[in-house]
């Protein structure tokens, strides 16, 4: 057992904990991050396969409302309306996500262009949303009016181009459609769960023949540090955008995304 890929493992686990509910782009930091550190990650298992410890600690974060849901289906309208809303919402990444998937991975996933760019144009246009986003008439993440959570849903595909953020279309979906901003970041949660346990699924299907009993252990620990990290992030993250904003994520990433394209233009990319 190598410490030093553990220690990769970790590292790498902290990261997508960090930055997978973040509008910044698990993706993108993901993949630059591997690069930056030589992590190697062939077939895309690792990622594939932490990205699950980032899933479970938001479950577990709304674990009362999973549970009241469910259990709630049989008799409290409520309930299966949430349920509909949700399942309606993630529908077009599971269309879109059918005729695209493979384009994304084969052209668009390890580029460092297309990563740089998205950081970019993605900062300036949240930006130009914070300020020009409509009044908000949604308050309550559980009741979004079903329309606006399909087309924060269709919002949400955008996030297949390596570097836009899941999180940030969902929540700047959100915010066009008149959420407010905890409302916003807040379905970009609930969103979070089905679309991520369907594209896990879908991902670890397609690699789980290339997990080599030597990888186990690195895997491990990049799903526990993933885990850990998303627990610690999410509810600070809640309180922080409700008094603040987004400025300063969309500020961080024009400053990213602009130091990518430098370091590309220069050769050391």
């Amino acid at each position: 057992m190598d410490l030093l890929d553990l220690a990769r493992a970790a590292l790498l686990g902290i990261l997508q904990g960090l930055t997978e509910f973040l509008p910044i782009s698990s993706t993108g930091h993901l993949l630059l991050g591997a690069d930056l550190i030589g992590y190697d990650d062939p077939s895309g298992v690792f990622v594939v396969m932490i990205q699950l410890g980032s899933i479970l600690a938001v479950m577990w974060l709304y674990r009362q409302r999973i549970l009241d849901v469910i259990t709630g289906l049989p008799t409290k309208p409520e309930a299966r309306r949430f349920a509909l809303m949700l399942f309606l919402a993630f529908l077009p990444a599971v269309v879109i996500g059918l005729f695209a998937a493979d384009y994304v991975k084969q052209v668009l996933q390890e580029s460092i262009p297309v990563i740089a760019w998205a950081l970019l144009i993605g900062g300036v246009l949240m930006l130009a949303l914070e300020r020009a986003a409509p009044k908000p008439v949604v308050s309550d993440a559980a009741q979004t009016p079903i329309w606006r959570a399909i087309a924060v849903g269709f919002a949400q595909c955008l996030a297949m181009i390596p570097g836009v953020s899941r999180s940030g279309a969902t929540i700047y979906g959100g915010l066009l459609l008149g959420l407010d901003r905890r409302a916003a970041a807040e379905f970009s949660f609930f969103l979070a769960m089905p679309t991520m346990v369907a594209a896990f699924i879908y991902d670890f299907i397609e690699v789980k023949d290339h997990i080599a009993p030597d990888r186990i252990a690195e895997i491990s620990v990049g799903f526990i540090f993933a885990f850990l990290s998303a627990l610690i992030v999410v509810k600070p993250f809640l309180e922080f955008v409700t008094k603040v904003g987004f400025g300063p994520f969309a500020w961080y990433r024009i400053v990213v995304g602009l130091l990518l394209i430098g370091a590309l233009s220069m050769g050391w990319l």
